[in-house]
């Protein structure tokens, strides 16, 4: 491709959150587009259906840019060479949680979607059985990019409802498995590029960021000071993208707490509706 017509996609809960993500790639000169009320499937459907974008630059609004020459660059490689999928091995490398690395946690990845739309459909996407490929997909896998130490889990297939879609991509496209490395926090992931070049920093726990800790620690005891955590993590991104860090009006605030309530509102039915499905997979593997 010549000139690729890039977006900057974000599936995003927390306005705060999200401008603090946006921050430090807005003055790109790339369309920044803010993904709400979508399912953690829905939205790469959403991003191929947009036929304005060749390259999608997927970013979660608790992943910090730090680098904008290593995300170009990652994106000249990724056209360049064919690659349909860029980021980070779930469950591998460095991330703070296991998971299948056939698949890439989609915190970051940068999306060859004219590729994509060749070959895909959301019926080829449901009528692909994973493991009637697991052999030949885990054989060709880059085990280099894994952790030494660690345990894979390659027959793992129902952590996240996006896993369907990275398997069908990853045993039809071409993939890019990306090194990361644990930040000193302790949950926090370095993600690098090709060149072993820092792009961004992605904090995990993004949910308990506007919740009072003593709420988290009710339901998640170890959790209840990831704000803190969370917000070093920014003024760090921040420091070393060099970007001054936004000061926020008090209308900003009233906008974060009446967006807040109002996701909240979607949120909540959108949850009860989903339960029918989880109780219905519970109950079928239990047999």
């Amino acid at each position: 491709m010549t000139n690729p017509r890039i977006k900057i996609f974000c599936r995003s809960f927390d306005l705060r959150l999200y401008r603090l993500s946006r921050g430090l790639y807005e003055s790109w000169g790339f369309p920044c587009v803010r993904l709400t009320d979508q399912s953690a499937d829905g939205y790469f459907r959403t991003m191929l259906k947009d036929t304005d974008c060749d390259i999608a630059i997927n970013v979660d609004e608790d992943c910090f840019i730090t680098s904008r020459e290593a995300v170009m660059d990652l994106v000249e490689y990724v056209v360049s060479n064919d690659i349909a999928n860029a980021g980070c091995p779930d469950g591998g490398s460095f991330i703070p949680r296991g998971g299948n690395p056939i698949v890439t946690n989609p915190f970051f990845n940068v999306f060859n979607l004219n590729l994509l739309r060749e070959q895909y459909s959301h019926k080829a996407e449901k009528q692909f059985d994973y493991f009637a490929h697991q052999q030949e997909m885990e054989d060709a896998y880059p085990k280099q990019i894994l952790a030494e130490g660690r345990v894979y889990h390659f027959d793992q297939v129902d952590r996240e409802p996006y896993y369907p879609f990275f398997f069908w991509q990853a045993y039809h496209t071409k993939t890019m498995y990306l090194h990361s490395k644990l930040h000193p926090d302790g949950w926090t992931t370095i993600l690098y590029n090709q060149e072993g070049k820092e792009m961004c920093r992605h904090t995990w726990l993004a949910r308990f960021y506007s919740v009072p800790s003593w709420i988290v620690r009710t339901f998640q005891s170890t959790a209840g000071k990831q704000k803190q955590r969370i917000d070093n993590v920014i003024r760090e991104s921040y420091q070393i993208a060099g970007v001054v860090l936004p000061v926020f009006t008090f209308r900003d605030e009233c906008a974060f707490r009446w967006n807040t309530m109002i996701r909240w509102i979607i949120k909540v039915p959108q949850r009860i509706m989903g339960w029918p499905k989880k109780l219905k997979k519970k109950l079928n593997k239990t047999r």
